[in-house]
């Protein structure tokens, strides 16, 4: 137990352990968050060098640097970085509460809750001549009720004196091919502009990226990525199983909603503004795990930080590529993420 340090504040009042090794890995991955960030502002459809990056930071610089650093490239940078780490810590809390690795808001369903919501909304505002009614700013709200509102449906559909693991995972997957369904029909019969829109959000994209959204999207991950910090211990309670959680003084069920909702909160803020970024919620989590171990004090930060680092170079390749042709972000994380998925599968073949 060297390992761990004691922190205690306000006069003993506040007090927690802190694990030293598991903290310096985390310092060195947040430092590589950082590069990236740094080098995803540097290219694009011309490379701009750190330096100059920099100083438009700071407000110095030519104003052609400015206009492409600052006005451009900034915000789906954020954007990226944000929304990675909102998925990544949704799917270490779903990972947690299902005690499963191969769970994640993909899998039972809140993604797709998502998608469904905006092609429902794109079919709904469209009139004769296939334009919307509406303003498009409110894609990314009907994007985050389809998702919250999935989540609810999940955990009440898996109600039955309780909701357990297997079953929230069950209808879960149910529900996610029930709206899955619902995407394809509506594209189906919908207009040719609502079918390319639903499926530039759907596949993921952070191409439209504005610093409206970052003003959004930042204070509302930030302060539930908080939130989630706070209670990590009661995931690790409920990691020791419903009767020991109990035993232990935790109303089970309670807590267990909790959780969900505020997973369904940080996956449906992410996919308001980015779309729907497939599989960062199930490799994240998985990577932080082999990386700091398995206490949730520290793996939602790492997943955090692995999420951010997963997106925003999915968003670097998506976009110097195939240049001039702009890959969205969401394509490679599909990539990688599919035959993570199915190795998870092989290795864990009892999960």
């Amino acid at each position: 137990m060297k390992h761990l340090k004691t922190i205690r504040l306000l006069q003993n009042k506040i007090s927690f352990l802190l694990d030293v090794k598991a903290s310096k890995k985390i310092t060195v991955i947040n430092l590589i968050a950082v590069i990236i960030f740094f080098f995803s502002a540097s290219l694009g459809d011309s490379f701009i060098n750190p330096v100059k990056v920099f100083q438009a930071f700071i407000g110095q610089g030519s104003e052609f640097d400015q206009l492409i650093i600052v006005d451009f490239r900034l915000p789906r940078i954020f954007i990226a970085a944000f929304a990675g780490m909102a998925l990544a810590v949704a799917g270490a809390i779903l990972q947690g509460i299902i005690k499963n690795p191969l769970a994640s808001p993909d899998i039972i369903g809140i993604s797709a809750g998502g998608g469904a919501a905006v092609v429902g909304f794109l079919a709904l505002f469209s009139d004769a001549n296939h334009s919307l009614t509406v303003s498009i700013e409110w894609l990314p709200l009907a994007g985050f009720i389809g998702a919250t509102f999935v989540g609810i449906i999940v955990y009440l559909f898996a109600w039955k004196d309780g909701v357990t693991p297997n079953r929230l995972v069950l209808i879960g997957i149910g529900v996610s091919a029930f709206m899955q369904a619902i995407t394809t029909m509506l594209m189906i019969i919908g207009p040719i502009y609502q079918a390319s829109e639903a499926n530039k959000w759907i596949t993921g994209s952070v191409k439209s990226a504005d610093w409206e959204q970052v003003q959004i999207i930042v204070p509302l991950i930030v302060g539930l990525l908080l939130i989630t910090f706070f209670i990590t211990r009661q995931l690790n309670v409920q990691e020791l199983g419903d009767d020991t959680a109990a035993s232990l003084g935790q109303t089970v069920q309670k807590t267990r909603l909790l959780l969900i909702l505020l997973s369904a909160s940080l996956v449906a803020s992410a996919i308001s503004f980015a779309g729907a970024i497939g599989f960062v919620g199930l490799m994240a989590p998985h990577i932080a795990r082999r990386i700091v171990g398995p206490s949730f004090g520290v793996l939602m930060p790492t997943s955090a930080a692995i999420g951010a680092l997963l997106v925003m170079v999915a968003d670097i390749i998506g976009r110097t590529a195939f240049s001039p042709l702009e890959v969205p972000a969401g394509v490679f994380t599909a990539a990688i993420g599919a035959p993570y998925f199915i190795y998870l599968l092989f290795r864990n073949p009892r999960k």
